[in-house]
Formats: C-alpha cells, structure tokens, sequence
C-alpha cells in the first residue's frame, strides 16, 4: 500500500504541474521568450528553467526515474513562487506553490518507492 500512495504523490501532482509548464513549453519552442524574471536572470532564461521545473522534471517524476533529484527544481520553482513572485501576497495565493513545494520536497526525500524506474 505504501507503494502505491508515494506513486500516487508522484503521479497525480506531476501531471497537474505539468499542466502549468506546458503552455510554458510551447511559448519557449514557439520562440517567444517574454516571460518574469523573479530572480534577475532574464527572461528567457527564467523561462527555460521554468519550463525545465514545470514540465521536463514532473515527467522524469512520474516516471520514477531519478525522481529525488528531478523532484527538486520543481520544488525550488515553487519556493520562487510562492516567496518572490506572491511574496507580497496573502497566504491563499501562496497556498497553491506551497503545497506543490511540500509534495515535491517529500518526493525528494522518500524516492519513488517500487512502481517507479529506479524502484527505491
């Protein structure tokens, strides 16, 4: 039972957040690169990471393949989220980036259990 609750944290959570990354993913290839820059990087920049977080690892996550690390950026761009780009905000519009955070932190330190690729 355990295995199939850490492949439902992987599964369900990694499918929605990609639903946030994919638009994010086709205005990249599009070639439109206006994007926030949070963190003084660039635009485009900003927005490959992103894409990166929010669409490339939530696969890999889903996969269970190198699921603790590939878990990690997505939780980093959940931070920024929800600490530099709603900083200002009250909680309800943090609430989302903080609990995709936690999910994502948690996968991070428990792995992918059994049903992923690297089976741990």
């Amino acid at each position: 039972m355990k295995d199939i609750g850490l492949a439902l944290l992987r599964i369900v959570p990694s499918l929605m957040m990609m639903t946030h990354g994919f638009p994010k993913f086709q205005k990249l290839i599009s070639g439109d690169f206006t994007f926030a820059n949070p963190l003084g990087i660039g635009e485009a920049p900003s927005l490959f990471l992103t894409v990166i977080a929010e669409f490339i690892a939530p696969i890999l996550v889903i996969l269970g393949y190198k699921s603790r690390i590939a878990a990690m950026p997505v939780a980093f761009t959940m931070l920024v989220a929800a600490f530099v780009v709603h900083g200002a905000d009250p909680l309800g519009k943090k609430e989302l980036a903080l609990l995709y955070a936690v999910i994502f932190v948690v996968i991070s330190l428990v792995g992918p259990g059994k049903f992923g690729i690297d089976r741990k």
